[in-house]
């Protein structure tokens, strides 16, 4: 398999989708990694399986209709496998391992029917004190856009999940690319003042427009420089219920088509406006776990 992925808009593909099959139930408390899960074991809405199956196989659909290959993990008994971006992600032709949560040390294992692929050359292990996941990496042409919370505090938050080692690593890793951080707004306890990933706050679509969300980003400068590299006018303004909803994490197929939560009215009405073609889906019970299209999908090859 030759690995390509410059951006997130351009052609799609191939992609591994993550599975909701034998997920493992409703969780503890004390085994939540993230706020918004938290509230919805409490208030006795969490998602069940079936729920979750319907809408991932409605993605799986919308990636057949545009011939985009689909791969799955194989499903292990009782475990969450759903967000397959925390786990690994792609840089150009290399296929980067995360160093994640301990208690998901098994999802990778999962995908080794698709790493069995790729040259092993191209794989790359960041060093153990690198945490990292791939919802706050994004490549942009030249640039690695990567989400990180530089706290001296970063130990106390759950939520934190790429540290400044791992900002260090990716560059050490590709010396050609310009990386910028970015300084991202963590809670344990608030959902909507919770920017998990980059990606909960930020995403590029289209040709040069952007989905942003100020107040995700604890530095007022760097966001200021993604508005900058956009321009104002290109630039989508989600709001904290937005945010909260995982509005900036939807997934492009292409720069005219992308995959987006049915009930995104006002986002995809935006979208439409800009010529993109949208592909509505169900997504409200995956999002309960603070993660949506993007965080659930694994791209391989772009044009």
């Amino acid at each position: 398999m030759r690995l390509n992925i410059r951006n997130e808009t351009s052609r799609l593909r191939a992609v591994v989708l993550g599975t909701a099959k034998s997920f493992g139930g409703t969780p503890t408390l004390a085994d939540t990694y993230d706020p918004k899960s938290a509230e919805h074991i409490k208030a006795g809405t969490y998602p069940v399986e079936a729920n979750m199956v319907r809408e991932m196989q409605a993605v799986a659909r919308i990636f057949k209709k545009h011939n985009v290959q689909v791969y799955r993990p194989k499903v292990l008994k009782d475990y969450n496998q759903i967000f397959t971006r925390d786990i690994a992600f792609v840089v150009e032709d290399k296929f980067v391992k995360s160093n994640i949560l301990p208690n998901r040390d098994k999802e990778i294992q999962a995908l080794n029917h698709v790493i069995s692929q790729i040259d092993p050359n191209k794989i790359i292990q960041l060093p153990e004190e690198a945490h990292v996941e791939g919802g706050d990496v994004m490549p942009f042409g030249d640039y690695l856009l990567v989400g990180t919370y530089r706290g001296v505090d970063y130990k106390d938050f759950i939520t934190a999940r790429t540290n400044v080692q791992a900002v260090e690593a990716l560059q050490k890793a590709f010396p050609h690319k310009k990386v910028v951080s970015f300084n991202l707004r963590k809670s344990n306890t608030e959902a909507r003042d919770n920017a998990l990933h980059l990606d909960c706050c930020f995403q590029p679509v289209g040709k040069n427009k952007a989905i942003i969300h100020k107040n995700g980003f604890l530095e007022e400068e760097e966001y200021n420089w993604l508005v900058y590299r956009f321009g104002k006018e290109n630039v989508f303004e989600i709001t904290r219920d937005e945010m909260y909803d995982m509005n900036s994490n939807i997934f492009s197929i292409s720069e005219d088509v992308v995959i987006s939560e049915k009930n995104f009215t006002r986002l995809n009405d935006w979208l439409q406006e800009q010529g993109i073609t949208v592909e509505e889906v169900p997504y409200t019970e995956i999002a309960k776990q603070e993660g949506l299209l993007r965080c659930s999908t694994l791209p391989l090859i772009r044009d």
